[in-house]
């Protein structure tokens, strides 16, 4: 992940003063400001494993430690082909190590001199994919023996969306993403594929000469090297352990600009400015998350403002966070998804859940510490007002969750670990640590949320292990506080405990009493403080619901939602949030007008929070909705990753 320490000192210093000289914006071409020194990871890996049931691998016997890949980008046959070259320790006398793959094409497996390995594929199961089994000579003592995979990735690998120029916002020129988590990395890259089993990583990409090559690893060749005719080459090291699902890469015609010496953006050259201009807060944001709970310990902190489709609000790849364009508002409203992605470089990447079933350890202290992030860059208001949102997003979805889901600690067996990805891991867990806080003050708290991530630095975490380092560094066996916090209810136990204590935004009490007076007095919009109103306070409106309103009830006429769209200009909205909660609305009521909209949004961007339930809406109107979800989906299905066709497909149907 960081650079090598050895002889860097100088150029470091170089590297600022080029910075200085060149200026805020570079393109592509340009070298990427070095990274400052940071703390070294640890010399040896933890080798104490969960049970983790989506993966085939056997890590107590075997485990791979380092993946070293050789791969080519061929766009016109949509496949990464070459080879995967892995570390493998083991123990004494074990003669096997199991991998994980899924639809890869394996060409053949040898040892580091070149000679074959015997190896076979095992039954394939819908959600694991297939075991690979190496067979290798016995281990004798500390040793590391390599093996080296070839294959080639299919055009459907599920963790790779190959873009024409015409999905692009150029237009010119194909552009290829990765989308690891949480099983998808063994559809690109043959290895360990459990966020438990954390791995370093090194590459050398060989892709078109007219496009760039980022990965979430140190870049060491900027400007790529000469390859084949017409192609170049880039070379990445990751030197840092890391989860196999932020293995990461993106190839395009991609463009940087820098916010200061340990920050900046990637996008595509003609959104590079709106991107930078939107983004700014990026390296205040840095500052806030280290003044909490420490240094950031991965060099560089870059986004890439990825094309439409890109599933995901964000995906948190260590030193180069995938976003989605969604949040280019143009008012810098929608970063706290940035702080977001930057939390999880604490949580989640350096202390990382070690099985799906414990996803709140990463999404939960993370929608803590981006709340935190976000009050210390914009104030306390703006915090408590987007703690009040997400409490009413996962107020509503416990009403309508199976019990069983609204654990943290949820139970996967026999599902794909994506059922879990609700919003109880993300708001049921940040409420849990704030009803910690709330218990035994803030400081305290932080105190031991800091040393938390720094005990347990570059390792898998279990809830079982979150438990035991809470009791032993925060309660130190108070039986008073430990049966305040009723931690075990939060974490075993479903719906939310006796101890929580919903936040409050005083922000919203005219917001509510306007859409009381809008909705159900049946006032006009032009009553609306709408313009003096921040995106929050929009997004409160537009989520208010009628007390006691049942399922496909109606609350809104007609003329009252063409006053709304009209006055409020909601079909001309240019922020995601407000179009999708506006569309929500407008679809449930089955207002023609909206359609329109729809179909714009929908075949704009492929973000699966606003996709899937627009379609679910669409779906649940019947007669009138089910012909335009159809024939929306028959346009919107081939720009969308398969992270979100796959969930519209098992609604809507594959056209």
């Amino acid at each position: 992940m960081t650079l090598k320490l050895v002889g860097r000192v100088s150029a470091l210093a170089l590297a600022a003063a080029l910075a200085s000289s060149l200026g805020a914006c570079a393109t592509a071409t340009e070298s990427v400001p070095m990274t400052p020194l940071v703390p070294a990871a640890p010399a040896k890996p933890v080798l104490a494993y969960a049970d983790d049931i989506h993966s085939n691998a056997r890590p107590a016997e075997a485990r791979v430690g380092h993946v070293a890949l050789d791969l080519t980008a061929d766009f016109a046959a949509k496949t990464l082909s070459g080879s995967a070259t892995l570390d493998v320790t083991g123990r004494v006398g074990a003669t096997e190590v199991v991998l994980d793959t899924k639809n890869l094409d394996i060409r053949g497996v040898r040892d580091a001199q070149g000679r074959p390995l015997r190896h076979e594929l095992g039954a394939v199961d819908a959600i694991k994919g297939q075991a690979l089994t190496v067979r290798l000579p016995a281990f004798v003592g500390d040793e590391t023996q390599k093996i080296v995979v070839d294959y080639a990735t299919r055009p459907d690998a599920a963790a790779l969306q190959w873009l024409t120029p015409q999905q692009t916002a150029g237009g010119q020129k194909p552009y290829l993403f990765s989308q690891g988590q949480a099983i998808l990395t063994r559809t690109w890259v043959p290895t360990q594929d459990s966020p438990g089993i954390r791995q370093t990583y090194s590459a050398r990409i060989t892709a078109p000469a007219d496009l760039t090559v980022v990965m979430s690893a140190e870049h060491l060749t900027p400007q790529g090297e000469a390859a084949a005719a017409g192609q170049k080459a880039w070379r990445f090291d990751m030197d840092r352990p890391i989860p196999p699902y932020l293995m990461a890469i993106a190839i395009g015609d991609i463009a940087f600009a820098s916010f200061d010496g340990r920050t900046g953006v990637w996008t595509e050259p003609s959104r590079l400015e709106a991107a930078r201009a939107e983004l700014q807060s990026t390296p205040r944001m840095v500052d806030a998350a280290e003044a909490l709970y420490g240094p950031y310990r991965w060099g560089r902190y870059d986004l890439l403002v990825l094309p439409p489709s890109f599933p995901f609000g964000g995906m948190e790849n260590p030193r180069l966070t995938f976003a989605t364009p969604t949040i280019i508002a143009g008012d810098q409203s929608l970063v706290s998804l940035v702080a977001h992605e930057l939390a999880h470089s604490w949580s989640g990447n350096l202390v990382t859940n070690a099985t799906w079933s414990d996803i709140w350890l990463n999404e939960g202290t993370t929608v803590y510490f981006e709340n935190r992030i976000m009050e210390a860059l914009y104030g306390r208001e703006r915090a408590m007002q987007e703690q009040v949102l997400g409490w009413g997003e996962l107020s509503a979805e416990l009403a309508t969750t199976a019990p069983d889901d609204t654990k943290l600690h949820i139970d996967l067996t026999g599902r794909d670990p994506d059922d879990g990805l609700s919003g109880v891991p993300y708001e049921k867990g940040a409420a849990m640590l704030r009803t910690i806080e709330r218990i035994v003050g803030r400081a305290t708290f932080d105190a031991w949320l800091r040393g938390y991530f720094d005990r347990h630095a570059f390792q898998p975490m279990t809830d079982v292990g979150f438990l035991a380092d809470i009791r032993e560094h925060l309660i130190k066996g108070d039986a008073a506080l430990e049966a305040q916090l009723q931690l075990e209810t939060w974490i075993y136990q479903p719906g939310m405990p006796s101890n929580w204590v919903p936040p409050v935004s005083h922000a919203f009490e005219a917001v509510d009493a306007q859409a009381k007076a809008v909705f159900a007095d049946k006032g006009p919009a032009s009553a609306i403080d709408w313009k003096n109103w921040n995106t929050q306070q929009r997004q409160r409106f537009l989520a208010w619901r009628p007390e006691g309103l049942k399922a496909g009830a109606d609350w809104l006429t007609t003329a009252q939602l063409a006053d709304l769209e009209k006055t409020l200009n909601l079909a001309e909205e240019g922020n995601a949030e407000l179009t999708f909660a506006w569309l929500q609305i407008a679809l449930a009521h089955r207002y023609e007008p909206a359609v329109a909209t729809a179909d714009r949004f929908l075949t704009s961007q492929g973000r699966r929070k606003f996709v899937l339930p627009l379609f679910q809406t669409l779906w649940g109107e019947g007669d009138w909705g089910r012909p335009i979800a159809t024939r929306i989906y028959a346009k919107a299905r081939p720009l969308y990753h398969p992270v979100t066709s796959g969930s519209v497909d098992q609604l809507v149907g594959r056209p």
